[in-house]
């Protein structure tokens, strides 16, 4: 599913995330969503969300 469309996503949701840092190497991070940051609906880089972790970054990848 596409991670750059808010309606996509929801809390507790599994994802995997691109984090700040890693932006350069486009490594992921997975984990569940803890909260949604992006206001609008749709973001072409991805909808950024916190991780139940504390990690925030932007969701590439959405899994079942």
């Amino acid at each position: 599913m596409d991670g750059s469309q808010r309606e996509n996503i929801r809390l507790g949701q599994h994802v995997s995330v691109v984090l700040k840092h890693d932006q350069s190497t486009g490594a992921l991070t997975e984990g569940i969503v803890e909260r949604i940051l992006t206001k609008s609906a749709f973001h072409p880089h991805g909808i950024k969300v916190k991780l139940s972790s504390g990690q925030v970054g932007r969701v590439k990848e959405i899994h079942d």
